[in-house]
């Protein structure tokens, strides 16, 4: 996936409140087990590990296996990147 492909993949991830609030979850906790998100947001296990491929696959998490557990942890340098590319859309400073 090219950069330019990157960015619309992960602001449609960030995109949906859930996902949003699960990268938040990663962001303070540093890591957590896919197990231990379920109760937080309210809804089912199968649709927090739908939540959790999609930001996966939009690059914005990385995961690791603990035994049966496959656990979390958010990539700061992604959330860096999207960072850049919507500060780039700011327009210049006028000089005159």
């Amino acid at each position: 996936m090219t950069i330019s492909d990157e960015l619309p993949v992960r602001l449609r991830a960030l995109a949906h409140p859930v996902r949003l609030g699960i990268l938040r979850e990663l962001f303070e906790q540093g890591e957590v087990c896919a197990c231990d998100l379920g109760t937080a947001f309210g809804v089912s296990q199968p649709t927090i590990s739908e939540h959790l491929r999609v930001l996966r696959q939009a690059g914005l998490v990385q995961t690791r296996r603990d035994g049966t557990k496959i656990c979390y942890s958010p990539d700061g340098s992604a959330l860096d990147a999207v960072t850049t590319a919507l500060d780039g859309l700011r327009p210049a400073a006028v000089t005159r």
